[in-house]
């Protein structure tokens, strides 16, 4: 019996390797270079715990979800198994999460699973969202060193009348250079396209502004990286707003995602339609530069191997394998594919 559990262990091991390497077949090479920068929409990572502060009580173990220790285990899993095949044979040095409910669920993923032996730090901050979810990174201490971080919020708001997701501000160096990260979870389209419009309007103004003051703080010579899920797709106005500066056009910046044209180019699937809802935008800093830490312009993956995936049950093709579908637990990963982003060094 105790030789069979080690065959499986080991089976599921070969399993997810092989995944890894039929799917991403083209990043091979790309999987050589230094930094791997991954992006992940984990779709309600709670605890079991009640928060009294938050409203968490659909994800405890009497509430409507039914989230019991047994789910959250096998949750802390299966986000351990994606972040493991998508850094193929090193995980990724740099993981940035939304939907993650607090530090100990940061700490329990990192610490009680095989990425411990990473040395992965964490940064975290609560969020003023309702439901307590927030952005968060983690990172390999033994090649990133943070040098600042923050969480921000618009300016014109007050806190007390902010129930979304603060963006995170982390300023890292890493192979001599460095390297400013922007971490984000924007508000829902929940309602309708103009649902949450005007907030988001807020957020992208923000993050515009805080690239452009380090764009002129440093003469424009910048390496940002601007992630997350903006819940609207690349051409939407909102996110033009963040491409395109008025400053200058060396502060100006590209969205890979919007270059993506692999099948699915999305990732997230609503009524049969692929969107491309998670994105990472670079600074040209990052792409025209001679030294020091650079991207390409395909630099950007989903990653979208079959684990994660599964037939779509009401349209043609398929949709990503979730944790719940609406409110039936079917023990999935996520109803976000992550995507991922390769850093070369000259």
């Amino acid at each position: 019996m105790l030789f069979r559990k080690i065959n499986l262990k080991v089976y599921s091991t070969l399993v997810l390797m092989f995944s890894f390497m039929t799917i991403a077949g083209s990043q091979v090479i790309s999987d050589t270079l230094p930094v791997k920068i991954m992006f992940y929409n984990v779709e309600n990572f709670f605890d079991t715990r009640d928060d009294t502060l938050t409203d968490d009580e659909e994800f405890l173990p009497e509430g409507l979800m039914r989230w019991n220790q047994t789910r959250y285990r096998r949750k802390i899993n299966s986000v351990y198994k994606t972040i493991t095949a998508a850094g193929g044979w090193e995980p990724p040095h740099i993981i940035a999460f939304c939907e993650i409910e607090n530090r100990k669920v940061l700490e329990d993923l990192v610490y009680g699973t095989g990425l411990s032996n990473y040395n992965y730090g964490i940064i975290h901050e609560d969020s003023p969202d309702f439901r307590g979810i927030d952005v968060c990174m983690v990172f390999r201490k033994d090649l990133v060193k943070i040098l600042e971080y923050r969480s921000m919020i618009p300016e014109g708001i007050n806190k007390k009348d902010f129930h979304s997701r603060s963006v995170l501000y982390v300023r890292c160096a890493m192979h001599d250079d460095t390297l400013n990260l922007l971490i984000n979870h924007w508000p829902s389209r929940r309602g309708g396209v103009l649902a949450g419009e005007p907030l988001r309007n807020e957020i992208a103004l923000m993050v515009r502004n805080t690239i452009d003051s380090l764009c002129i703080s440093k003469r424009g010579i910048t390496k940002t990286v601007i992630l997350g899920d903006f819940n609207c797709e690349p051409d939407d106005q909102v996110i033009q707003l963040v491409v395109n500066s008025n400053e200058s056009k060396k502060c100006s910046h590209v969205n890979l995602a919007e270059k993506y044209k692999v099948y699915p180019a999305g990732t997230y699937r609503y009524m049969g339609v692929w969107e491309m809802l998670d994105q990472v935008i670079v600074s040209d800093g990052l792409i025209n530069c001679s030294r020091g830490i650079f991207v390409n312009i395909d630099s950007f993956r989903i990653f979208n191997p079959g684990f994660l995936l599964k037939n779509d049950s009401k349209y043609p093709g398929q949709t990503t394998f979730s944790t719940f579908s609406g409110y039936r637990y079917q023990g999935g990963f996520s109803d976000h594919l992550p995507v991922l982003l390769y850093m070369g060094l000259r």
